[in-house]
């Protein structure tokens, strides 16, 4: 590192966990400011939490102190006092810690050209973190503008290991030109030692957190120094914490982490684990990254992992020392997930990671870049349109696209014109575009940013009487007439209002409220290996015998699919039918589907009841009996199908009140006051009426479209499932239910058992639907 700082190269490190990554990317930094001293910003450093470049700060502390160095080192973020952040840019640190979204902040004012003009290094950690998304979109531009006004400044990525370096040396060059990136890679380290936890050698048929194995769970934390137990939802890590805690007969310290615990809560905990105060921490996504705790010696995943990548980082978590190896467990929680948890373990033995999938810069994100140009002072359009191409996300922006975000900005487009609040840039003279009023400049910083809160939506019966509260996520995919379980009962969706669902008590069979907002889907390379574990035995001698005889049963009594063949299996079952599709596609493309089939279903006279899915596979019930499974899945069903449920559902509108608030055109904030999640979600759905009517092809919905696509609905892995759909489905019409379907079967109605008694009556459920999926005659 420090001979590529030396050369002034440009710099992509690439270590293991542990390896010394943050602290080698500082090192070219601490040498110049002991040979050169000075005041003035030196290097910026950019994380992706709030919490990491506390954690930065405390660790680069040390060397600074045990050498008396006079460099200051302070962090800036959301959590920043403002008073202290009036004086950064006055009398800045040699060295800043800050986020993607305080750096925005930071170019938005007049006097960033005299902050930044002798910046010598920008450091961005974690890079693998958030480079393929919106964030990543806002940072590529900031660091096209730092460029802009500090021509020599060199860039630093740090990250773990990732499947494809050069795409990343890409993403960080300037004009994207990967030559421009020495490519620095780290010691790989010593091998983890990784295994799957079986307790009492046996799988369960469904679930998906590893709840089930609490008792063991916690042995293991007795005996380690410290543990840190992963899952992968919050509210999973709730329920994980109170079935370990009611388990502590030791009574040892344990804590819990998550993004919406309060900072102080967050704080307390991380610095409680800094002392080693816990025995274990349960903790979310927010602790994925380099926060670093030489203390933890045992890191345990509940439930399945999702990526081999992932799971590599988590356990790396475990020692954060390079000469030792990480200790880490899987829990799975049902059998597909065992299937699962052993691709990822193989996988990481054959060093294969997540392939990193890169995608063109966001439309709203640009349109609130621009505005934050603009807000620093006047600038001229050829030259941010050049700048703006030299980001890698935006390389590819034709000049047709950049005239149209500069109309949004300017009118709000045809349809908003009219209206005086949406004309935030005007242009002075030919080429040169200013604010139109002061107002604009400290409503953009009050608003800024690319992370929107999710909402809530309660529930409620039409005389007003709330029944409890849903993500917005959830309800967006809903439409008028849907049947949902919840609180104990079926409920019909009669109508929507702002943040509300209004309801009536039904007898019909119903969805559950099982999974809310959006879920990390199981990649694709995974999805493969347990294809392949299917699709030949070679491999079965290395489960534990209930998953093997399981294997072993479903090919006698129906078939295991070949890696290139959709297996669809129907059966009777409890006085219904039941289509089984078994396409590895993940969540969220699995819900996509089974929406879109259940209408088809509906057309053609199945009188389809609802459907559950998980990530491996998607089961649709009704009275009527699918003898001839091909028909559902003709590819036309992705195009007016497709688009009508979008547009019908909730989906859209939520897509767009985020593009919405991201691009500026409705704020969340107000000097002195917040809009709550109602009011932005009315402003955005009249907006959204009004250009769905007078302007389709507006600049939002097109970028609203864009994210429903690849994110809400997965529309790439969909279209694959549906175009190989025909050429290679396999139909086994089964007597009765087949031991693949098990897992799928369970939790069907769950969510009408009352509270306290589902897991029980789970249990039993599953092993009666077991017993008969079992049996060979």
């Amino acid at each position: 590192m420090l001979d590529a700082a030396q050369a002034g190269d440009h710099t992509l490190l690439v270590a293991a966990t542990g390896a010394g990554k943050t602290l080698a990317g500082f090192l070219p930094t601490m040498v110049d400011l002991i040979e050169r001293p000075r005041d003035g910003l030196h290097t910026l450093y950019v994380s992706p939490l709030k919490a990491l470049a506390v954690d930065v700060q405390r660790n680069l502390m040390a060397p600074i102190e045990e050498m008396a160095l006079p460099i200051r080192v302070e962090t800036r973020s959301g959590d920043t006092p403002s008073d202290r952040k009036a004086r950064q840019r006055i009398r800045p640190p040699q060295i800043l810690l800050t986020t993607p979204e305080s750096l925005s902040l930071l170019l938005s004012y007049p006097d960033s050209g005299l902050l930044f003009e002798h910046l010598q290094t920008v450091v961005v950690d974690e890079i693998h973190a958030f480079a393929k998304e919106k964030r990543g979109d806002l940072l590529s531009l900031a660091l096209a503008r730092l460029q802009h006004l500090a021509p020599n400044v060199r860039r630093v990525g740090l990250t773990a290991t990732i499947a494809d370096p050069d795409a990343y040396r890409s993403w960080l060059a300037p004009d994207a030109d990967i030559d421009a990136v020495r490519l620095v890679a780290g010691d790989p380290g010593a091998e983890p030692d990784l295994s799957i936890l079986v307790p009492d050698g046996r799988v369960p048929w469904s679930g998906h957190s590893g709840r089930y194995a609490a008792q063991q769970v916690m042995e293991l934390i007795e005996a380690h120094k410290t543990t840190l137990v992963f899952c992968n939802t919050r509210s999973l890590a709730e329920l994980i914490f109170q079935d370990l805690w009611k388990a502590n007969d030791q009574a040892l310290p344990i804590g819990i982490h998550h993004g919406s615990l309060s900072l102080e809560a967050r704080r307390k905990v991380e610095a409680a684990m800094g002392d080693g105060r816990l025995r274990a921490l349960v903790a979310t996504a927010s602790l994925d990254l380099g926060i670093d705790w030489g203390n933890v010696d045992l890191v345990i995943q509940m439930g399945a992992p999702k990526g081999s990548s992932r799971l590599l980082q988590r356990i790396g978590r475990a020692n954060h020392r390079l000469d030792e190896p990480s200790q880490g467990v899987v829990v799975p929680g049902n059998r597909f997930e065992y299937l699962e948890a052993r691709a990822a373990l193989d996988a990481i033995d054959d060093r294969e990671l997540d392939p990193d999938i890169f995608r063109p810069g966001a439309l709203d994100v640009l349109a609130q870049h621009i505005l934050g140009i603009a807000c620093a002072g006047p600038f001229d359009e050829a030259e941010l349109l050049a700048e703006v191409h030299s980001a890698a996300p935006y390389a590819g922006l034709t000049e047709a696209v950049w005239r149209q975000v500069l109309e949004f900005i300017s009118t709000g487009g045809y349809s908003l014109r009219a209206y005086d609040k949406f004309k935030r840039l005007v242009e002075e003279s030919p080429g040169r575009w200013r604010i139109t009023r002061p107002q604009v400049a400290a409503q953009h910083r009050l608003n800024a940013g690319v992370i929107v809160d999710q909402p809530m939506m309660e529930i409620r019966f039409g005389n007003g009487r709330m029944l409890g509260r849903v993500e917005e996520g959830f309800a967006s995919t809903l439409v008028i007439g849907d049947h949902i379980f919840f609180a104990g009962l079926s409920l019909e969706v009669m109508r929507f209002k702002d943040d509300e669902v209004t309801v009536r008590a039904s007898h019909e069979n119903a969805r559950l409220v099982t999974y809310g907002g959006q879920r990390m889907s199981m990649s694709t390379h995974l999805a493969e290996r347990v294809r392949g574990y299917l699709a030949s035995d070679r491999d079965w001698h290395r489960f534990p015998d209930d998953v093997r005889e399981w294997l072993e049963v479903q090919q006698r009594r129906s078939i295991l699919p070949q890696p290139g063949e959709l297996l669809v299996e129907t059966f009777p079952h409890d006085k219904r039918h039941f289509m089984c599709v078994y396409s590895f596609e993940g969540w969220n493309a699995h819900q996509s589907l089974g929406m879109l089939l259940t209408k088809r279903m509906e057309t053609a006279g199945f009188k389809p009841l609802g459907f559950v899915a998980n990530d491996y596979a998607l089961a649709v019930y009704s009275l009527e009996p699918v003898t001839d499974p091909k028909p559902l899945f003709s590819p036309d069903i992705l195009e007016q199908e497709f688009v009508e449920w979008v547009e019908q559902s909730h989906l859209l509108k939520r897509a767009f009140r985020e593009v919405a608030v991201i691009g500026g055109l409705v704020e969340r904030h107000h000097p002195g006051k917040r809009k709550s999640g109602k009011q932005v979600t009315f402003s955005t759905d009249l907006i959204y009426d009004v250009l769905r009517k007078y302007e389709p092809e507006h600049l939002l919905l097109t970028a609203a479209w864009s994210d429903a696509r690849a994110r809400m609905t997965e529309l790439g892995r969909l279209a694959r499932l549906v175009d190989r759909a025909a050429a290679t489905m396999v139909h086994v019409e089964a007597s009765r239910v087949t031991p693949l379907a098990v897992p799928l079967m369970v939790v069907i109605g769950r969510e009408s058992l009352p509270p306290g008694t589902a897991d029980e009556a789970l249990l039993i459920e599953a092993e009666a639907l077991a017993e008969e999926a079992m049996r060979i005659d």
